[in-house]
């Protein structure tokens, strides 16, 4: 294969959004874990406003039962619309929820076999084109986003690549951590990829935090991974198979990593950016002052 075979737009981005949320109950009961806010932004919007900064065209949602909120967040309310249009509102809030006719997508998961089923759920509508992973659960903040940043250097290398995160070596057994190889600037090769390592047995303190750009190859692959760590079909095994056909770096994100599938992360990232927004940071300082004094 030519080196170009691997250098094909990124156009198509999967979002697995199939999780049951069972760790933000009562609130999930009825609410997809995705459609709840930081700040006034719903996590799911972070994930597609990311994408599209990117240069992102199509979205698929890999969707479970309980989650067709999540679509109706991206399609035009007339109602909602005419009602502030009427009000002499702005419908400006609702910008970042348009989507074209046509570029949103989503298909089931029917069963929970973790995320390389997820994702093998989108191989229809993924073809025959490299495509873009967000796990928006992982919310990424910085400018240029993260996939913006991973979209520059697959412009220079081709291939797959991961987002990755420095963590204290005490906590890389809750996350896919690489065998890295040369470095070069945020540039990383990756030579190994293990899904939750023992502490002693991890190759690095390199974690892969919740984008993926991946070569439509795994899917294939995808198609006979037998289960792996917690009974899952693991799409870390399936992406460790590629590391030897073709090129695989990490991508060190120039950013802050917020994990929001926990409830400590998912304060921190409300604060966090109601700290950083012009609006209201200044009084949410006020507000927090007052609050610790």
């Amino acid at each position: 294969m030519s080196e170009n075979t691997f250098r094909k737009p990124v156009r198509k981005a999967v979002f697995p959004v199939a999780g049951l949320g069972t760790r933000f109950l009562p609130a999930t009961k009825a609410i997809p874990k995705e459609l709840l806010p930081i700040v006034d932004r719903p996590l799911i919007q972070y994930a597609v406003d990311e994408a599209r900064e990117a240069g992102i065209e199509e979205f698929v949602f890999v969707t479970g039962r309980g989650k067709t909120a999540i679509v109706e967040h991206f399609d035009t309310a007339y109602e909602l619309e005419a009602t502030m249009t009427g009000r002499g509102k702005s419908l400006e809030p609702l910008d970042a929820t348009r989507m074209k006719p046509g570029n949103l997508t989503t298909v089931r998961q029917q069963v929970p076999l973790g995320l390389g089923h997820a994702v093998w759920c989108a191989r229809a509508v993924v073809g025959d084109e490299p495509f873009a992973i967000f796990l928006p659960d992982e919310l990424m903040y910085g400018s240029p986003g993260c996939m913006a940043q991973m979209i520059e250097a697959y412009n220079q290398v081709g291939g797959n690549l991961v987002s990755v995160l420095e963590v204290p070596g005490e906590e890389v057994s809750s996350y896919g951590v690489i065998a890295p190889g040369k470095s070069s600037g945020a540039l990383t090769e990756v030579k190994g990829l293990v899904e939750k390592p023992k502490v002693e047995d991890a190759p690095s303190n390199l974690i892969v935090s919740g984008r993926y750009i991946l070569q439509p190859e795994v899917m294939d692959l995808l198609a006979t991974q037998e289960k792996g760590s917690g009974g899952e079909i693991q799409l870390t095994d399936s992406m460790a198979k590629l590391i030897d056909t073709q090129p695989f770096h990490a991508v060190t994100f120039r950013g802050r990593r917020f994990d929001c599938g926990s409830k400590l992360g998912f304060v921190e990232a409300t604060l966090a950016i109601a700290l950083d927004r012009p609006d209201m940071g200044e009084d949410v300082r006020k507000i927090a002052a007052k609050l610790l004094g």
